[in-house]
């Protein structure tokens, strides 16, 4: 944490200093941001052996969940108002998710075991718990009548994100406590268990040496995507909002992405699946509330519509979703698929 801030201190101190520091100062943030990253790992495999699933994945998605949440609502009040960021983050999170980490997960688990089963109930509740968050969310702005396209009234506003939240409630509820054997995967033995518990370590240890460095992670991706911000205005970047969401939703997602791919290849897939759709569902369900509020607070505009371009690459992916996880077991091929619908999102980004 304290090496964090020193960083971010530093950072900040040459804001004014010849471009050639700058770049090698972010470069030396960026690989800090790495090593924390897997040091964060680390602890939240550690913290989920002890507590075991889904509640050591539960607790790995709300910690991310807030350090995204922070970013965004940080960067929303920083300088003048950008209103289409929040979208543009919340927006990169869904297709990083249910395109990028799922296409890499079911590619290489494929690969590595020819097949693997999931458990479709906990699945397909995950998947529609995010279709109807990002509907409600980021489509159904384009057609209110109350403001122009693309917002929310107040009042609009106020009532979709009590329903996020009221949604994400129950999602947890249902994956914690009402159907919990319908996210995880079956203990092979009670001995293999109990191993695995012991490995985990002090639990309280873990957890407060990953909210440090999931804290230290804020403070460096802020830096470093401001610095990316000002950069590509000074660039005249015509999709500045949409490549800075997308840095800011890859840097936060990144502990649990290599969580979620190792899960894959260890043939523990409905882990690693209950990690990257649990943080797509918490991001919709959480985020979304928080940067409404700061809206509300501070009279800033919020724009979470999304262009006609966008709205189809989400639907695309969720649409492949539900067909990819629909016999409840899974190929490289199906991997395939939602890379390609990933590298089309991120060609799009540059190229629109």
């Amino acid at each position: 944490m304290g090496l964090a801030a020193l960083i971010h201190f530093g950072a900040a101190s040459i804001e004014h200093s010849p471009l050639s520091i700058k770049i090698l100062a972010l470069i030396v943030v960026a690989v800090f941001i790495f090593a924390t990253v897997f040091v964060v790992l680390h602890h939240a495999e550690a913290v989920a052996l002890r507590l075991g699933e889904p509640y050591g994945t539960l607790l790995l998605t709300f910690s991310v969940t807030a350090i995204e949440a922070s970013v965004i609502v940080s960067m929303m009040l920083h300088g003048e108002n950008n209103p289409t960021l929040a979208r543009e983050s919340v927006f990169s999170t869904v297709m990083i998710v249910c395109a990028g980490v799922v296409g890499v997960c079911l590619t290489l688990g494929g690969l590595k075991h020819r097949y693997q089963d999931i458990k479709r109930q906990g699945t397909n509740a995950s998947l529609a718990v995010i279709m109807a968050l990002t509907v409600l969310t980021l489509i159904l702005p384009n057609y209110t009548l109350a403001t122009s396209p693309g917002t929310f009234s107040a009042s609009q506003l106020a009532f979709v994100s009590v329903l996020s939240i009221l949604l994400y409630g129950a999602f947890v509820f249902a994956q914690m406590v009402r159907h919990r054997g319908d996210f995880i995967e079956d203990l092979t033995s009670s001995a293999e268990h109990e191993a695995h518990v012991s490995e985990g370590g002090n639990v309280t240890t873990g957890v407060l040496l990953l909210f440090v460095g999931l804290a230290g992670i804020v403070l460096l991706t802020e830096q470093v995507a401001g610095s990316i911000e000002n950069g590509l205005e000074f660039l005249q970047v015509t999709q500045a909002d949409a490549i800075v969401g997308f840095f800011v939703a890859a840097l936060v997602l990144m502990p649990e992405a290599v969580s979620a791919v190792r899960a894959a290849l260890n043939n523990e897939l409905q882990r690693g699946l209950n990690v990257a759709l649990g943080s797509a569902c918490a991001t919709i369900g959480l985020t979304i509330p928080a940067i409404g509020a700061a809206s509300l607070l501070t009279g800033r505009s919020l724009t979470l519509g999304l262009g006609a371009g966008d709205t189809v690459l989400l639907l695309l992916a969720l649409a492949i979703s539900i067909v990819s996880f629909g016999t409840g077991r899974t190929t490289m091929l199906t991997g395939l698929v939602h890379l390609v619908v990933f590298v089309a999102y991120l060609f799009l980004i540059f190229v629109p």
